[in-house]
């Protein structure tokens, strides 16, 4: 069994950062392998090129994939889970995340392909699992519509048909870390079973 962390954040002293170690902790206790993709420590490449619009916008699927996406590609294809996390900013991911959708799912792999299409198409994952942080309570977050709209994007839209099964964990409240802390690391914890629930 195969986790990729997709994973978020500039800084190293941040909540987010704390949750991926407790969440390499449980994976690790619990002898489940995983990879990270840092995207930060990465200095992943966000914008699009002129050459990979010209793939893009155009379906040219002659034009060749960058050699850091094909790596992004190689390590989905690896994974029998996917965990994105990341903290919520304006309503959504961080932009760099945002990137990696833009540049990763490229056409003829995650999209836009058919029987006649040459490139590594993505497989369907089996689990997808989505964990932000977020300063505002859960609570909140429902009240205003912002956890539904998160949901919609990043689930319906993002993971969509690319993921057998899907969730999002909001970790929120973070603006009173010590309230929720304790909480939101039984969540964490209980991530293993979700995992290997799958295969049983």
């Amino acid at each position: 069994m195969n986790v990729l962390i997709i994973y978020c954040h500039p800084s190293k002293t941040s909540y987010t950062y704390e949750i991926l170690q407790y969440l390499k902790s449980t994976l690790e206790k619990a002898q489940i392998d995983f990879e990270i993709s840092d995207l930060y420590a990465m200095n992943f490449q966000t914008d699009m090129t002129a050459e990979e619009y010209m793939r893009e916008g155009f379906a040219n699927l002659e034009l060749p994939i960058p050699e850091d996406v094909q790596k992004e590609h190689q390590k989905i294809a690896k994974a029998d889970c996917i965990i994105f996390l990341y903290p919520v900013w304006w309503s959504d991911c961080p932009a760099k995340l945002k990137g990696w959708f833009d540049r990763v799912y490229s056409v003829g792999y995650a999209y836009g392909y058919n029987v006649e299409c040459k490139t590594q198409v993505m497989k369907t994952v089996p689990k997808g699992i989505v964990i932000c942080t977020a300063g505002h309570s859960n609570e909140f977050l429902n009240e205003i519509g912002i956890a539904e709209s998160m949901r919609n994007i990043m689930l319906d839209d993002r993971l969509g048909k690319r993921f057998d099964n899907k969730e999002m964990i909001i970790l929120g409240g973070t603006i009173d870390k010590e309230k929720v802390a304790s909480i939101h690391l039984e969540t964490i914890q209980s991530i293993e079973k979700k995992i290997q629930n799958q295969y049983n």
